[in-house]
């Protein structure tokens, strides 16, 4: 799939970029002179990509959400920059020749992600589980419920999700502890090594932790055991850093409750505990996929192949 027209002695300084969607130019403006686009969204075949084409590309924007796209990565010899929608690049970069830059989709998923924690916060305090399943059956049994309003949570990872996630946690009356891998005392940010002198306060806590080897399992059996009877687990951020074992046995008590857009194992299969545990509620890693995502990605691809075609710096890259 292409935009482009076939190249020419008189290409020599064209800049070749590789999108997942065509038409951009027709909603965000016109391209650079210059600058010639092809179009693959990772669903049809890749053999169906022009190899004099792809041998040219510069700039990739990966499709998004398409398991497997990086087996594309041996047939572009001239690439020197990857663009993904997902904020997490954790598993490409090692994928990635030498040489070539990767750059996230960081702040294209935190108004989504946000408020999907903020739903899943809303819908355990207040039993919404409960009252849909009361309404299929028929049953009117009210009663009062646990609040938002009041609660301190603990928003471990405060980064730009984890502040999406506060803004709205301060307008439903919250108290929000914010909690990073560093002090960062000017924004009164806790280290995470307080957690265990923090966590004994926190009626909630939200996860908005990236995947890297100091994260995987960081939210595990101490942690859990340090939270107050009742008290909410929230994922919104990797599966693989809360430890599901140790999860299981605080859910099945009854002693926490949990609700979990990200799980480990991913995706979770049918008949794992964690799916009949009380007070648990899963989503299948949908956080990050409203419809607030597409005009923000393509405003972000957009100016990336201007920066790119203009020889500047490109936004949001990955630096570890």
């Amino acid at each position: 799939m292409t935009d482009a027209a076939p190249s020419t002695a008189a290409d020599s300084a064209a800049v070749d970029v590789l999108l997942p969607w065509p038409d951009l130019d027709r909603r965000h403006g016109a391209w650079p002179a210059g600058v010639r686009v092809h179009v693959w969204d990772g669903l049809t075949p890749s053999y169906d990509l022009s190899d004099e084409a792809l041998r040219r590309v510069g700039l990739w924007v990966m499709p998004y959400a398409v398991p497997g796209c990086e087996v594309l990565l041996p047939r572009l010899p001239a690439l020197r920059a990857v663009q993904t929608l997902s904020a997490g690049v954790e598993k490409l970069v090692p994928l990635v020749p030498e040489g070539v830059t990767v750059h996230n989709g960081r702040s294209l998923h935190d108004a989504s992600t946000a408020e999907h924690a903020l739903g899943l916060i809303l819908a355990a305090q207040r039993e919404l589980p409960r009252w849909v399943a009361d309404q299929a059956a028929g049953r009117w049994e009210p009663h009062f419920t646990r609040s938002l309003a009041d609660c301190r949570v603990a928003v471990v990872g405060y980064g730009s999700i984890g502040q999406a996630v506060e803004r709205r946690l301060l307008a439903c009356e919250a108290e929000v502890i914010r909690v990073a891998r560093r002090a960062r005392p000017e924004q009164d940010v806790r280290a995470v090594r307080e957690l265990p002198a923090l966590l004994p306060e926190a009626d909630i806590v939200v996860l908005t932790l990236p995947e890297n080897p100091s994260t995987v399992g960081m939210f595990g059996a101490a942690e859990l055991a340090a939270l107050p009877d009742d008290a909410l687990v929230v994922n919104v951020g990797r599966g693989r850093t809360l430890d599901t074992a140790a999860l299981l046995p605080e859910v099945t008590s009854g002693r926490l409750r949990a609700a979990l857009d990200v799980t480990d194992p991913e995706p979770l299969p049918a008949r794992h505990p964690l799916r009949t545990s009380p007070g648990v509620l899963i989503t299948p890693h949908v956080a990050g996929g409203s419809a607030s995502f597409r005009p923000r990605a393509e405003r972000l691809v957009a100016d990336q192949v201007r920066r790119f075609a203009g020889g500047e710096p490109l936004r949001n890259r990955f630096t570890g």
